[in-house]
């Protein structure tokens, strides 16, 4: 489609280098954008560069660390070099494998790596490329990778809960001030997706796989495609009236979604049971 051209575009993605980063960047690098990636890992850097040269791909691939405010600014110094502008930024690095445990247990240090990972950094990134969007005039996208947890909650990881929550009032509140400019913004919330850092597959026990079409009303759970889908659509001209809001990437998992303990007490959001749960 005309409206999925994104020839004579600039799109910034971070954390591109794996899983649903990737994906985004390589479907605008697809439909003619050129490139700029923020990657922390350097070996993932040097591979999607060299995919990126191999297709032809006008890209600059930077080993940036975007939790480093002088690094995000040198990054946005060389773009505005390079490609005097910027058209669509995609906020997509975040995590919270790294520390699960109960938020009385967690220290300073946690909270804060946990701020810089999930939340600051998409403050430093935004705030350092809408010049750069601004100067391409109306017709702007900001799009960051949020999560379902911005929607429930969801224990032992209750930092990382509010600061997705917290991207959501970032979400709204920054579209109505860059909304005169002409540039929208927007998030994507998945559910669980099958990348690297997460792999349902492998974290559900064998004879529990058939269960999967119980949990989710799509009967899967995501890929990083599917993400790749949604930031297409957000930063294209088929939702030029759509700002301030947030695309539930789930399934339609957050319509069906509850948090319970199995019988060892422990929580999970994809029980194991028979029948439909009730002594029916």
């Amino acid at each position: 489609m005309q409206d999925l051209d994104f020839s004579g575009k600039t799109v910034l993605v971070t954390g591109g280098g794996a899983g649903i980063g990737r994906a985004i960047a390589e479907a605008f690098a697809a439909r003619g954008a050129a490139l700029v990636v923020a990657e922390i890992d350097s070996q993932r850097c040097s591979e999607l560069e060299a995919v990126l040269a191999q297709q032809g791909v006008d890209a600059l691939v930077s080993c940036t660390d975007v939790c480093d405010s002088a690094a995000v600014n040198t990054l946005m110094q060389q773009v505005q070099e390079r490609f005097g502008g910027l058209d669509v930024l995609v906020n997509n690095v975040g995590d919270f494998l790294g520390i699960i445990k109960p938020f009385a247990a967690c220290t300073d240090e946690d909270l804060e790596r946990l701020y810089a990972v999930n939340l600051r950094h998409i403050f430093t990134v935004t705030r350092a490329a809408i010049p750069l969007l601004q100067a391409r005039g109306k017709g702007g996208s900001i799009i960051s990778i949020s999560s379902i947890e911005a929607f429930r909650g969801i224990p032992m990881v209750t930092t990382y809960c509010a600061f997705k929550h917290a991207i959501t009032g970032f979400t709204r509140s920054l579209a109505l001030e860059l909304g005169p400019d002409g540039i929208r913004v927007n998030a994507i919330a998945p559910e669980t997706t099958e990348t690297a850092q997460v792999r349902p597959s492998e974290l559900i026990a064998p004879e529990h796989q058939a269960h999967i079409r119980r949990w989710i009303p799509l009967e899967r759970f995501g890929t990083p495609e599917d993400a790749a889908g949604c930031a297409l659509f957000l930063a294209s001209e088929l939702s030029a009236w759509v700002t301030g809001t947030t695309i539930n990437l789930d399934g339609g998992a957050l319509a069906a979604a509850g948090w319970y303990r199995d019988p060892n007490d422990l929580w999970t959001n994809v029980p194991v049971v028979t029948g439909n749960g009730f002594n029916f």
